[in-house]
């Protein structure tokens, strides 16, 4: 029972209010997500990035129209924005409880059958365009990755992270050096890669070590979350910035590994140097740390190890840990 003299606890649990300075700022925030088309774009950018053109495309709208829209969301917190070359990708950003309760009911809702058409229709240009780079480049590759960074700088800071366990999973495995330390480790490891070329690559590699316990699968990550609970430990080296859709990686891989698995996610952090798409092939110009946190938790992974290296070239390698709980 409250005192006559007692105030009301702002902070007690179950009782939580706002501040009279935080008001003006929550109802701002909540202006701007009232509107239809802008919950809409809020809805799909929980899914991924996307940039303006593409946005343009998903709701038929002209650029100066949904700009608007998108400089509204962004006034209010709702979305972030990063620069990739000549265009500006935007993601739905974290924020309070009380609109984490709102987009969670909100991320319920279906898009519509043409918006996930177009939706569909650009991961298929995205991962197309992966797919011609490796195609046409494949035989070039490591030497235009070792302008980056070479599997030297990341592959032992790697290894020192691995849980061994009975099978572990590597998402494009590349020139193939990495599977040498799983196969050593593990009773059975899969070689997973979109890339025909790629993977041909990593099998002949492991054809002159002599490991025999490798199963090589060309296909992209839903074939891992065919096979829920199967993986102790998931590798991922320098990959996401070459996939069409990152956010949706982990889920598919989250599906894959056992409860208390290990998912280590070798990344670029977020750079400015834009030859790195032709010349390597890269969709994305690296990520911030906490993106690919919040889409671990997304996913329902936690936040495990991190190693973080500066190179000097200008680049950042993040080495991240996440586990299956």
């Amino acid at each position: 029972m409250l005192d006559s003299n007692s105030a009301p606890d702002d902070s007690a649990e179950g009782g939580k209010t706002h501040s009279s300075d935080q008001l003006p700022q929550l109802a701002a925030t909540l202006k701007a997500a009232g509107d239809p088309l802008r919950l809409e774009i809020l809805r799909l950018l929980a899914q991924d990035s996307y940039s303006v053109l593409e946005l343009c495309r998903i709701f038929d709208l002209r650029q100066p129209a949904l700009s608007h829209h998108l400089k509204v969301l962004a006034q209010a917190g709702l979305v972030s924005k990063r620069r990739e070359g000549n265009n500006l990708f935007y993601r739905r950003t974290a924020s309070s409880d009380l609109l984490q309760q709102l987009f969670h009911g909100l991320d319920q809702l279906p898009l519509t059958e043409t918006r996930a058409a177009t939706v569909a229709h650009i991961a298929a240009e995205r991962a197309e365009a992966s797919r011609r780079f490796f195609a046409d480049y494949g035989n070039r590759f490591r030497e235009q990755q070792e302008l980056i960074a070479s599997y030297s700088v990341y592959g032992p800071q790697v290894a020192q992270l691995l849980k061994p366990g009975r099978h572990a999973l590597e998402v494009g495995p590349g020139e193939g050096e990495f599977l040498e330390e799983l196969a050593n480790r593990f009773g059975t490891v899969t070689a997973l890669d979109l890339s025909k070329t790629m993977l041909e690559r990593a099998q002949a590699f492991a054809d002159e070590k002599g490991l025999q316990n490798i199963e090589f699968v060309c296909d992209d990550t839903r074939a891992a979350a065919s096979r829920p609970d199967s993986s102790d430990c998931i590798v991922v080296n320098m990959v996401l910035h070459h996939t069409p859709e990152p956010a949706q990686i982990f889920h598919d891989l989250q599906k894959s590994l056992k409860p208390g698995g290990q998912l280590l996610i070798t990344e670029l952090h977020d750079h400015a140097q834009d030859w790195a798409r032709d010349a390597c092939g890269d969709l994305w110009l690296g990520f911030a740390p906490q993106q690919l946190v919040e889409w671990a938790a997304d996913a329902g992974l936690s936040k495990g190890r991190s190693v973080h290296s500066a190179l000097r070239n200008g680049f950042q390698i993040q080495i991240q840990e996440f586990l299956k709980v």
